[in-house]
């Protein structure tokens, strides 16, 4: 780690010296968000003709960058590219000497650590989709502590949102043990799965999905959301911070949420509904390669939700859309205004900030909510087996959210068995 910091830092400074030596025809170049990465990150300008990312038929542009060190949350250091002129093979002057001189020691570093056997920033899992980033949004982790808002909310989001089933599960129903189910629309390895076949398996087939972790616990003695009596629930979810989960479903059965105990708020050209464990959701009838889209937060401030989640690697990304018109139809709603999308890559889901309505009035945390889980690839050197589940952190929403490292997801996967397994 010493040599990678000690390497960046020599970079960043010669990079620096070369543009400050550089002739007046130099030019700068609009700066692109960063991911954040132990020691240095260098961002060079992209002129949006980088390499184009493919996401199953979806394409996408992503941002060129130059990434040193391992994931964490350490200070960078930010470079304008150099766009050279003929003017500067022009006869040599003692300023010129020492520009070529800085520049040949920076290309000499770029190629030690471009032939390097170790790589300075491993990606998530052999995904082509996931090797622009070491961190993914993998899943949300929902707590509910009725058994029966548990039961329901399964059959909620697997008979009312089209694609949808149960992963894997963990638990049993008696023993006093915590129960836990993971919901999806797909494998969650962020690894090509041995039995997907190009061009014949579906989307659904494909790895890379996100998850809904639901989690019961009997030893629970607090109702986090208490539905209204009565034949249908109308009430709201809890608390303020989480706008919704928005899912793009090819199809939606609003029959099956109402019977099974969600609170539908209304359905022109898309549903909001709370679940039934008080969870706000929003489904558009659409096509993508992961139904789970992203989750919106209300923020107190924008501005300052978005610098934390840069932080943890999060940076702004296109808005993404289900349906081919882009929100500018009747199905599907544009990007709210003043409002920003983040994510650690263009292929994952992401997190849409929100500014709350009412600046006066304090967001109130949805207790429902457990932690968003970001799955990170660990560092050369580390084994990634000291895991700690609990979140570690909260954004300026009072949102939690916990750090799971690849190699313990991979585990999780393969232990916790799927239903109708052995």
């Amino acid at each position: 780690m010493k040599r990678q910091a000690a390497t960046a830092l020599l970079l960043s400074c010669a990079l620096h010296y070369a543009a400050s030596f550089s002739s007046g025809s130099l030019s700068r170049s609009t700066q692109q968000p960063r991911q954040i990465v132990d020691g240095t990150t260098m961002r060079r300008s992209s002129h949006r003709h980088g390499w184009r990312s493919q996401r199953r038929g979806i394409t996408q542009s992503s941002a060129f960058e130059t990434r040193l060190g391992s994931a964490s949350t350490d200070t960078s250091y930010d470079k304008d590219s150099v766009l050279f002129s003929p003017s500067s093979y022009s006869q040599p002057t003692r300023r010129s000497i020492l520009k070529n001189t800085l520049l040949t020691t920076t290309c000499a570093i770029l190629s030690t650590q471009i032939l390097s056997n170790k790589p300075a920033n491993a990606a998530i899992g052999t995904l082509p989709e996931f090797a622009d980033t070491n961190a993914i949004f993998q899943s949300v982790t929902i707590d509910v502590t009725d058994k029966k808002q548990f039961d329901d909310t399964v059959e909620f989001f697997t008979n009312g949102f089209d694609g949808c089933k149960v992963l894997r599960e963990r638990g049993g129903d008696g023993g006093g043990v915590v129960k836990e189910v993971w919901l999806g629309f797909g494998p969650e390895t962020p690894n090509i799965p041995p039995s997907f076949t190009l061009p014949v398996s579906a989307f659904s087939e494909y790895g890379g999905h996100s998850s809904i972790h639901l989690r019961y616990d009997p030893f629970a003695t607090t109702l986090l959301y208490k539905r209204s009596s009565g034949e249908f629930n109308n009430e709201p979810a809890p608390g303020d911070n989480i706008a919704y989960l928005q899912l793009g479903v090819p199809q939606y059965r609003i029959s099956q949420m109402v019977k099974y105990g969600g609170n539908v708020i209304d359905a022109y050209g898309w549903v909001n509904v709370v679940s039934p464990a008080g969870l706000p959701v929003r489904s558009i009838v659409g096509i993508r390669p992961d139904p789970i889209m992203f989750l919106a937060l209300n923020c107190v401030d924008v501005t300052k939700s978005e610098e934390f989640y840069a932080k943890l690697g999060f940076v702004r990304q296109e808005f993404p859309y289900a349906r081919p018109n882009q929100g500018q139809g009747q199905f599907e709603p544009p990007q709210p205004p003043k409002s920003v999308y983040v994510a650690p890559s263009p292929n994952s889901m992401g997190i849409l900030l929100l500014q709350n309505k009412n600046r006066r009035k304090a967001i109130v945390p949805n207790p429902v909510l457990r932690s968003v889980n970001v799955v990170y690839a660990p560092p050369d050197g580390d084994s990634g087996d000291a895991v700690n589940l609990d979140p570690q952190t909260a954004d300026p929403s009072s949102v939690p959210i916990s750090f799971i490292p690849q190699n313990y997801l991979e585990k999780e996967i393969k232990t916790t068995s799927s239903p109708g397994s052995s």
